[in-house]
């Protein structure tokens, strides 16, 4: 079994929305809409059931801000359109 606190070796998130300078647009997060970026990914562990992506950052000063959680994603699923509700 995977531990889930440790990389996996190949597996590869990204998001078009993130600018070539690594900022994800404020839309994206609490200060704005709060909304999904479109997500892509690939290298998954084979056999894996489903997925459950998080988003949430560490605030200066050490806040966490947590802003949105989607989960129950099937395990055959490589992509997350933008704007997803679960």
């Amino acid at each position: 079994m995977l531990d889930p606190t440790k990389p996996v070796p190949g597996f590869l998130l990204t998001s078009p929305a993130v600018g070539k300078d690594g900022v994800l647009p404020v839309e994206f997060t609490g200060d704005g809409k709060s909304i999904s970026p479109p997500l892509e990914w690939k290298g998954a562990p084979q056999g894996t059931k489903s997925f459950a992506l998080i988003m949430h950052h560490i605030a200066p000063g050490g806040d966490v801000k947590w802003y949105w959680t989607v989960y129950r994603i099937p395990g055959a699923t490589n992509a997350m359109a933008k704007a997803v509700e679960n």
